[in-house]
């Protein structure tokens, strides 16, 4: 079984993006590794080539940076480095700049990938989601953030990118029929000082929408408001082992009192079917068999 782990990025530094640790988490789970590296302002180049020279193969890319409609700019830079992975590959594994994989879950998600690849009816591996917010000792819980999404897929080239490269569709639109892994992803997009998370919304917003709408619904602060959040819990678990550093030089003070939320009375009503009725609303961008 042969391993190819994808990923795209482009001025990690300037936005401080945690995109080293991202693939270091599964690195050990890849023969080999493509990363599409987009033309940046800082040097992000260098700083992927300095990873695994051995293993890493880098495309360099330039954005396009009219595709401003629901960040598909996003899915198609995906798509050029799955579209750079050998034929040889049996699954790939894509992991996103801020997302990082616990060291704890290598021999569940190993272990998976060898159960269902002989079985051509499953086209990816459904992961869980833990989204920290504010800093690294908050989780965000409500309906509003994604649960479950796709993280490896099959080495078939009808499978692309999705809208804004959350998940993967195949042939016309189809989705991909997925099998859950017993394993979390911890999504960072979230967790940064408040002046490095403004900047970073004025930057990304412009991926999704026109120069007047950022204008108009992205503020003009020095620094992001972080208390705009709707609920949020206190972590207790671990980090990955590439994330302690990062958290050890760059965690904040952050406070928030989790006895406070806004949570609307149709999150609430999710809440309690999931909880008690095992009913789950939320989006789903794939079929699990």
């Amino acid at each position: 079984m042969h391993v190819t782990g994808f990923s795209f990025i482009r001025n990690a530094i300037k936005y401080d993006y945690p995109v080293v640790e991202a693939i270091q988490s599964i690195l050990p789970l890849c023969d080999d590794f493509v990363v599409a590296v987009g033309n940046s302002d800082d040097e992000t180049l260098q700083l992927i080539e300095n990873i695994d020279p051995q293993k890493i193969k880098i495309i360099q890319t330039i954005w396009d940076d009219t595709l401003r409609k629901e960040g598909k700019v996003l899915a198609v830079e995906t798509d050029k480095a799955f579209q750079a992975i050998s034929e040889k590959a049996d699954w790939c594994i894509y992991i996103q700049g801020d997302e990082v994989l616990h060291e704890k879950y290598h021999d569940v998600v190993k272990s998976a990938m060898e159960q269902y690849a002989e079985d051509e009816r499953v086209d990816g591996l459904l992961f869980d989601y833990r989204h920290f917010y504010g800093s690294y000792d908050y989780i965000a819980t409500s309906s509003a953030w994604y649960k479950h999404e796709v993280r490896i897929i099959r080495n078939n080239k009808n499978i692309y990118s999705y809208r804004d490269a959350q998940g993967f569709r195949k042939n016309n639109n189809e989705v991909l029929n997925v099998k859950p892994v017993n394993a979390v992803i911890h999504h960072y997009g979230w967790v940064k000082p408040p002046v490095n998370m403004q900047l970073k919304q004025k930057y990304f917003q412009k991926l999704w929408h026109n120069d007047e709408w950022v204008r108009d619904h992205v503020s003009s602060a020095d620094e992001f408001d972080y208390s705009e959040i709707d609920r949020l819990e206190i972590f207790k678990g671990s980090h990955p082992e590439v994330m302690q550093e990062r958290i050890k030089r760059l965690n904040w003070r952050f406070s928030h009192d989790i006895s406070r939320n806004k949570i609307s009375v149709k999150d609430r009503l999710k809440y309690l079917a999931k909880k008690y009725l095992g009913k789950d609303f939320s989006y789903q961008n794939y079929r699990i068999i």
